[in-house]
């Protein structure tokens, strides 16, 4: 039942090779409050044998932060609509729905982000920015309305993304802004699922050579050539990749050893970088990156030569995952949290249970599900995260839909 070993001894389970460092201290550290964690689930299991999602404290959480948050988060007023995403995408993959007053009342919040200039801001009055750009996109199409597709002004947000392209392929988040990894996917994913692939080709000419030449000899990807590869910046870049159709040009063999090593040997969760802590929020940044992964290496015959069979699921341990998610990140009130001892957040809510729900679907259409059924989540599509059924939706929506630009 347990991925881990039961009566283990873990007096120390890090091995600093007795040189102890901040590091190797505070891995310690985690260790042991995650197998704290693991014991307290295996000295009840008389009383609580299942490993169970608290599925009404999440959606009561989550409902909670869609009509008002606490002063606490103040400091993401330029991140309101991923506040939206975060909270709607959480609640899609509970398969909670959401009243359609409600409903209605985020597509006029997320119409006051959107620019005159075409894109979204981090709230009304806002310059445009990729990032929140990417948040309303997916938010709106997850509320799957004709309001919320009204919402997005296609041509507008078609001329704000060539404002944002640069000659070498890259994309500034914003007006004089920053370029890397995280503004091409933000540009791609919200061409594709707004039904502007027309113009994926001019618009991104040169961006897939510009993206390979973010990874580094680790084999993950850098936010910009010569950056340490991290996790955020490597989903973003190579999703941009395959939803572009260029993911072989990357070295796949390479992508893989770096990120199935970034799975925690003891805690079963991912950590976003060579040598840093485990954090929840990388089950989908790093996990999520294994689905897309998967079918390039299938396509291209392979790992070493082996072929890959569905049944041996998304080349990670999807059951230890599991077991992080629900035995160390879930809080009592509600939310899921980076790891034990941390409070709850509606980005580690909405990452944690994108990567339960990656864990749980295997490449065959079969199910690893620890605990009982009720713990299974909805599907969410890996390359953009957003739950299938919206995708497919919305893709055929505004397929249908005339567009002059």
């Amino acid at each position: 039942m347990y991925w881990f070993q039961k009566g283990a001894d873990v007096s120390r389970v890090v091995d600093d090779e007795g040189y102890p460092t901040y590091s190797s201290m505070e891995q310690e550290t985690v260790e042991h409050s995650v197998m704290k964690k693991f014991r307290d689930f295996e000295d009840f299991s008389d009383i609580e044998p299942e490993i169970l999602i608290q599925r009404e404290r999440h959606v009561s959480y989550l409902l909670r932060g869609l009509v008002r948050l606490s002063k606490s988060y103040e400091c993401l007023d330029a991140s309101r609509p991923w506040l939206c995403y975060w909270i709607v995408h959480s609640l899609a993959l509970l398969d909670e729905p959401i009243p359609d007053e409600l409903k209605s009342r985020i597509c006029k919040f997320l119409a006051k982000c959107q620019s005159s200039t075409g894109g979204f801001g981090g709230g009304p009055d806002q310059i445009a920015h990729l990032a929140p750009t990417y948040a309303a996109v997916n938010c709106l199409c997850t509320l799957a309305t004709e309001e919320a597709y009204a919402v997005i002004n296609r041509e507008r947000l078609l001329e704000f993304l060539w404002r944002m392209r640069q000659k070498d392929g890259s994309f500034t988040m914003h007006d004089g802004g920053e370029a890397d990894t995280r503004s091409v996917y933000c540009a791609v994913s919200a061409v594709t699922l707004c039904g502007l692939t027309d113009n994926l080709g001019e618009l991104f000419t040169d961006s897939p050579q510009w993206l390979v030449g973010c990874q580094t000899f680790e084999g993950g990807m850098g936010g910009c050539h010569g950056a340490e590869a991290h996790g955020g910046y490597t989903f973003c870049g190579y999703a941009a990749l395959v939803i572009l159709g260029h993911s072989k040009l990357i070295d796949s063999d390479r992508l893989l050893r770096w990120v199935v090593n970034r799975q925690m040997t003891l805690e079963g969760g991912f950590q976003g970088r060579t040598n840093k802590l485990v954090d929840g929020c990388y089950s989908f940044w790093q996990a999520g990156l294994l689905p897309l992964l998967h079918n390039t290496l299938s396509q291209e015959g392979g790992v070493e030569g082996k072929l890959i069979d569905a049944k041996h699921g998304w080349l990670y341990e999807q059951e230890a995952l599991q077991h992080y998610l629900l035995l160390c990140c879930q809080n009592s009130f509600g939310g899921l949290i980076d790891k034990p001892g941390k409070s709850p957040d509606y980005y580690h809510t909405c990452y944690g249970l994108s990567g339960l729900s990656t864990a749980q679907h295997c490449p065959d259409g079969g199910i690893v599900n620890i605990g009982p059924k009720v713990n299974q989540l909805v599907t969410t599509h890996p390359a953009f995260n957003v739950v299938n059924g919206a995708v497919a939706k919305a893709i055929a929506h505004f397929k249908k839909v005339p567009f002059d630009g």
